[in-house]
C-alpha cells in the first residue's frame, strides 16, 4: 500500500502536483503515510480568542504569517498494521466552496495507489466537518467495504446528538455547518460505528486514546512498534499552541480543558521524544517537541527522501 516507487510512478502518470501531498514514516513494522487533504483559511482571530489581539499580532508578525487570515493546513493518516489498513480523519469533504483548498483527500488517495476499498478501519479523532466530511464525498460510501469498521469515542457520538457551541468562539455560519456534517456522518455510518470508551486497540500497535477539550469525545492515535511512537494529535495541539499552550482555540468546546490536554501531551512528548503529527501542523506535520522554558518547541524532522 505505501510503495513510495509505486507512488512516484502514479502521481507523475496521473496526478501530476508540484507540491508533495504525502509523507512516509516507517514506525517498527508499521508503515504510516502522512496525506495532506489542502488547507482552508479561517480568521486568525480564532487561534487565540483569549490572547490580548496585540500578542497575537506579534506572534503572527513573528512567524511572517498574514495578520487577517491563517491558512490551516489539513493532514490526515494511512496507517498499514498487519493486514489492516487504517485511515485516521478523512478530511473536509467539497461541499464549502468558500474552502476551494481543501477536500482534497479521494484524489491524493489515488495518487497514493490507495483503493478506498483497501481500508478496513476508520479513526475519527472527532466529529467536526473537517475530519468527517470527506467520507461525506458523493461516491465515497459506495467504493468503501461493507464490513469497514469506524472508530469514535461513544462521548462524541453522545454530544453531537445535542451539541453545546457555548464555549466556542467561531465564524457565525459555521456552527449550523459542524452539526450538519455530524448529522449525516451518524445518519449514513451509523451501522459501521464502533464506539469505544477511552481507550481501544484498532490494530496491533495502533490505539486510540480519548482526552477530550476540543470536543468531549477528541482522541488521539498513538502508533508504537520495535520502540518508535508516534503520536497523531488531532485538534489538541495547533501551530500557535507550542509558544503559547495556554491561548484558545476557537473551536474548542471545552478550552480549559483542552488547555489542560494540549499541556499534558507535549509534557509526554517532550519526555518520550515521540514522534508527533497534528492536524493542522504544516505538511508534513512530522516533528518532535522540546521544553522551551514555560512552554515548547516545535522540532521538525529532516526530510528523508
Amino acid at each position: 500500500m505505501l510503495n513510495v516507487e509505486n507512488t512516484i510512478q502514479t502521481v507523475e502518470s496521473e496526478y501530476d502536483e508540484l507540491v508533495p501531498s504525502r509523507y512516509a514514516v516507517r514506525i517498527g513494522e508499521i508503515d504510516v503515510l502522512v496525506v495532506s487533504d489542502g488547507v482552508l483559511s479561517l480568521p486568525t482571530a480564532t487561534m487565540a480568542t483569549n490572547a490580548d489581539p496585540a500578542d497575537r499580532a506579534t506572534w503572527l508578525d513573528e512567524m511572517f504569517l498574514p495578520p487577517d487570515a491563517f491558512g490551516w493546513p489539513l493532514n490526515v493518516l494511512v496507517a498499514r498494521s498487519g493486514d489492516q489498513n487504517i485511515l485516521i480523519d478523512a478530511g473536509l469533504g467539497v461541499e464549502y466552496p468558500d474552502f476551494p483548498r481543501a477536500g482534497q483527500l479521494p484524489l491524493r488517495l489515488a495518487a497514493a495507489g490507495i483503493d478506498l476499498g483497501s481500508i478496513t478501519d476508520i479513526v475519527i479523532t472527532h466529529m467536526h466537518m473537517d475530519h468527517v466530511g470527506g467520507l461525506l464525498v458523493d461516491g465515497v460510501k459506495e467504493r468503501l467495504r461493507p464490513d469497514l469498521r469506524i472508530h469514535v469515542a461513544a462521548a462524541e457520538v453522545k454530544f453531537w446528538a445535542s451539541p453545546d457551541f457555548s464555549h466556542t468562539s467561531m465564524p457565525s455560519p459555521v456552527p449550523n455547518v459542524l452539526r450538519s456534517a455530524a448529522r449525516r456522518f451518524l445518519d449514513e455510518y451509523r451501522s459501521q460505528l464502533r464506539v469505544f470508551d477511552q481507550e481501544y486497540e484498532v490494530a496491533p500497535g495502533v490505539v486510540v486514546c480519548r482526552t477530550g477539550g476540543h470536543t468531549p469525545g477528541h482522541s488521539v492515535v498513538r502508533v508504537e512498534s520495535g520502540g518508535d511512537r508516534l503520536t497523531f494529535a488531532g485538534d489538541a495541539v495547533f501551530p500557535v499552541g507550542f509558544d503559547h499552550p495556554d491561548w484558545h482555540n476557537g473551536f474548542e468546546h471545552d478550552p480549559e480543558e483542552a488547555v489542560r490536554v494540549r499541556v499534558s501531551l507535549l509534557q509526554e512528548l517532550a519526555a518520550t521524544g515521540g514522534l508527533l503529527v497534528a492536524t493542522h501542523l504544516p505538511f508534513p506535520s512530522v516533528g518532535r517537541v522540546a521544553v522551551d522554558g514555560a512552554a515548547f518547541r516545535w522540532v521538525p524532522v529532516f526530510w528523508e527522501y
